[in-house]
């Protein structure tokens, strides 16, 4: 059996999870409403404070759709009680981010300014002080899309390996190379 898909998901007090026909599971709480398709061969109940999530046989596609749902469901539940934040930081001489609503204005480096759009399900936040990089933070509900949004944020410019200039997470550890200088000897 699954290691993670046997754990039943605890709900919380003030949250709901309503299945409904075609598997489809929604979990309302304190920040809001998330739905999911769960695939049709597995079964979601929901009793005693807990939502159990069970597989008809032990096939390996079975298996691999026990845990995945699984870990779905608990992360919407924790999604509508506590939401998801990704704080991210600008490294670069001259690099900035700015937002006004779910605008993201980004100076990369490039000849142009970068302007991004937030999806309205994710709130964005850009702090600025003084001799430290810019940070943007991300919060959302929903993992999936702030986690998308991030990724995508990323990739407009990649922290590069010498340096270190570009956009990362924070706390991310960087593989840093050494320039030519280290290299004759």
């Amino acid at each position: 059996m699954s290691r993670i898909g046997k754990n039943p998901v605890t709900i919380p007090t003030g949250v709901s999870i309503d299945v409904s026909k075609g598997n489809v599971v929604t979990v309302k709480g304190p920040k809001g409403q998330l739905t999911q398709q769960v695939s049709p061969e597995l079964g979601v109940k929901v009793e005693d404070g807990e939502a159990v999530v069970s597989r008809p046989s032990n096939s390996k596609r079975h298996r691999s759709y026990h845990g995945l749902y699984r870990s779905l469901i608990a992360n919407m539940v924790t999604g509508v009680t506590e939401g998801y934040t990704i704080d991210m930081e600008v490294i670069g001489v001259g690099y900035r981010a700015e937002n006004s609503g779910n605008t993201l204005t980004l100076t990369l480096g490039y000849s142009h300014p970068i302007i991004f759009m937030i999806p309205s399900e994710v709130t964005v936040e850009t702090v600025s002080a003084k001799g430290k990089a810019p940070v943007i933070k991300l919060a959302s509900m929903d993992k999936q899309l702030v986690g998308q949004v991030a990724a995508k944020i990323r990739s407009l410019r990649k922290p590069e390996p010498y340096k270190g200039k570009g956009i990362k997470f924070v706390g991310e550890e960087l593989r840093r190379k050494a320039g030519k200088t280290a290299a004759k000897k």
